[in-house]
């Protein structure tokens, strides 16, 4: 057995040394939607989570600098997206600061209290937000589903390693 040096766990890691093992972790690609006071709004999320059954819960966090959070921070519902390996422009589009999200490239229609949903996902959800917890420079929402869609066409979209990736068997 090999001893491990002394370590201090006093201080805190490195944001590298977390970016740096994330990356190794795959995780599926979703858009969370939602509508903003000059018009929708959405983004690309990996930590988007099942929190619960009963009641229905999911989880997603959100940094306070990103475009999409003044309006999930004032809004009452959100669409959120599971993307499928189709749809790698879509997830790129949606994550890239800047870019026009709900132009003529992107499907999508006004749904159930206004909020974006996107055609041709996997499946998607319409959410009523229940919390939002400060966890460090972002936000953890969690959300109760209220309805959705999961009979969408496809395999589902992954990111890891920095990039977007389908599922391979």
């Amino acid at each position: 057995m090999t001893a491990t040096p002394d370590l201090d766990t006093t201080r805190l890691a490195s944001p590298d040394l977390l970016r740096s093992v994330f990356r190794r972790h795959a995780a599926g690609v979703a858009v969370i939607t939602a509508v903003g006071d000059t018009g929708p709004v959405g983004f690309t999320a990996t930590s988007l989570t099942s929190v619960s059954a009963e009641p229905p819960l999911l989880s997603f966090g959100i940094g306070t600098g990103a475009s999409s959070w003044p309006a999930v921070s004032e809004s009452d519902h959100v669409g959120v997206h599971i993307l499928g390996e189709h749809q790698q422009d879509l997830a790129a589009t949606f994550a890239r600061s800047g870019a026009d999200r709900f132009g003529a490239a992107t499907a999508w229609r006004h749904g159930p209290e206004g909020v974006p949903v996107l055609d041709d996902v996997q499946a998607w959800l319409l959410c009523r937000i229940v919390a939002r917890v400060p966890a460090g420079d972002h936000r953890l929402v969690l959300a109760e589903v209220v309805l959705g869609d999961s009979s969408g066409p496809g395999r589902p979209l992954l990111y890891h390693q920095g990039r977007f990736h389908g599922l391979r068997d």
